[in-house]
């Protein structure tokens, strides 16, 4: 036999060769396969995120869709609650802030060179002046010289012959509040705001202590304003939750005392005060008061006791008030703790000997912590101090009329006067920075803000100066207020 040859055949060369060419392309593609399918799944994932962040937004606008559809339905919502608000409190006191100026006498002669603008139209001009942050007179009346016809319309201003309403220039508004007579002008804004204010009438007798309303009366000066006398006018107000329904101009050789009494049987006339309970300061701490307010008036006063009945605060000051009934409130804000505790109890019969009037007595401790930060110019420190005060009052009321917690809301209640209304007047609409002087001016304006004051109350608002800067860019919000409007 033929010895067979150990060299492979053409035909296994060949399949070898096949063989490691393919080998060899394997391991070559194996890498870019790899890489390919990477880039496919990056490919793969990128669109899976881009799917979800397509569908992310979408549900985002939906939700923005949706609630901006709430706010505009609880928007929309509001505005017919305050317009409906608007047209209630229109009706209840006969009209618009417009009308109530129809009642103040014109002080302007018709047979001389003649009325033009009418003078609720002047007036209402003047708060809705000071509705769009005007507090200087100069502001007011240049406001008034560039209001936009809308408001003029609403006020009632006169048309021109080509049909377009014409402003009162501001020689005629100066002119016109300083003849004004104040006094009506402040009874009819009072008799307006009073109309409104909500008061069940008293029930008697009471069955337990339960709150209830109060009027709180106190004086402030108009001390950007001077009398011809060189003195700055002194108003005496009685206010309701911030609310004035009743003032009195005191004159200068008298003070508050002698005013008080003939103000509040006016306002008992248009607005029975019975069951109603009266505060004042400590300068109306007099048996006299508790005559007006328990006799005459049917009503309650509580009295704060100071340096001015020494002998009645120096027998509170001897009593022994350890088996009083107790109540003690806490505040903060403002870098500022209070805690207050009210010992009250009844009146022994020393102190009825002096005030026939008063039922009980009430002994206030207020301990008082402010912190503030301190500097020099190069460093700060932090400054804490603490102080104490005791506070002694009086009231017609008995025990079974009013608890120490109603006490409390009482005394509380009758600083809103100094902070709803003197310093909402001082400070938002800057009251003591107006230099206006002349005539019944002072006085007209510091009314005018009563009212604005009182009718942004009664509107549901309790921020004077928030609503004001609203109402400077929502003429729909200030019509409202000034009770223009009707339910759409």
């Amino acid at each position: 036999m033929r010895d067979q040859s150990c060299m492979p055949s053409p035909a296994d060369a060949a399949e070898a060769v096949l063989a490691a060419a393919e080998e060899i392309f394997r391991r070559s593609a194996g890498p870019e396969e790899a890489r390919q399918d990477r880039r496919d799944r990056r490919k793969q994932e990128r669109r899976r995120r881009e799917a979800d962040r397509e569908r992310k937004a979408a549900e985002q606008r939906e939700r923005e869709r949706a609630e901006e559809e709430r706010l505009r339905a609880s928007a929309d919502e509001a505005r017919r609650v305050l317009l409906r608000r608007a047209v209630a409190l229109q009706r209840a006191c006969g009209g618009s802030a417009v009308d109530c100026f129809a009642a103040v006498p014109d002080p302007r002669d018709p047979r001389g060179r003649g009325i033009r603008h009418s003078l609720p139209c002047i007036l209402a001009l003047v708060v809705m002046a000071m509705l769009h942050g005007k507090t200087k007179l100069a502001g007011i009346t240049a406001w008034i010289a560039h209001a936009d016809q809308d408001m003029l319309a609403a006020a009632g201003a006169r048309a021109g012959r080509d049909g377009r309403r014409v402003a009162p220039c501001g020689r005629t508004v100066t002119r016109v509040l300083g003849l004004l007579g104040a006094q009506a002008l402040a009874d009819a804004v009072a008799v307006y705001l009073a109309a409104a204010v909500p008061a069940e009438p008293p029930v008697f007798p009471v069955a337990g202590p339960a709150p209830q309303p109060s009027l709180n009366c106190d004086g402030k000066q108009v001390r950007g304003a001077v009398r011809p006398d060189g003195t700055s006018p002194f108003l005496l107000s009685a206010a309701t939750d911030g609310i004035v329904i009743a003032e009195r101009e005191i004159s200068v050789k008298t003070n508050e005392i002698p005013e008080i009494g003939p103000m509040l049987r006016e306002l008992d006339e248009r607005f029975p005060l019975a069951g109603w309970i009266l505060t004042a300061d400590a300068l109306h701490t007099n048996p006299g008061f508790f005559t007006l307010a328990c006799e005459e008036l049917h009503a309650h006063a509580v009295l704060t006791v100071k340096g001015n009945q020494p002998s009645l605060y120096g027998a509170l000051q001897r009593l022994c008030w350890a088996g009083a009934r107790k109540h003690r409130t806490k505040d903060s804000g403002h870098g500022r703790r209070e805690t207050r505790a009210h010992l009250v109890m009844d009146a022994p019969e020393q102190i009825r000997e002096r005030f026939p009037h008063v039922r009980q007595i009430a002994k206030v401790i207020r301990a008082r912590t402010v912190t503030w930060w301190k500097g020099d110019g190069k460093t700060r420190r932090r400054v804490t101090e603490t102080s104490t005060e005791t506070v002694y009052l009086i009231t017609s009321l008995t025990a079974r009329e009013a608890g120490p917690e109603h006490i409390a809301a009482y005394i509380r209640n009758h600083w809103g006067i100094e902070n709803k209304v003197h310093l909402v007047r001082d400070v938002t609409l800057r009251e003591d920075a107006s230099k206006v002087s002349a005539g019944s001016r002072p006085r007209a304006l510091a009314t005018l803000r009563n009212l604005l004051m009182g009718l942004i109350r009664q509107a549901g608002h309790d921020d004077i100066a928030a609503t004001i800067r609203e109402a400077e860019y929502d003429n729909d919000l200030l019509l409202a207020i000034l009770r223009l409007t009707t339910v759409p």
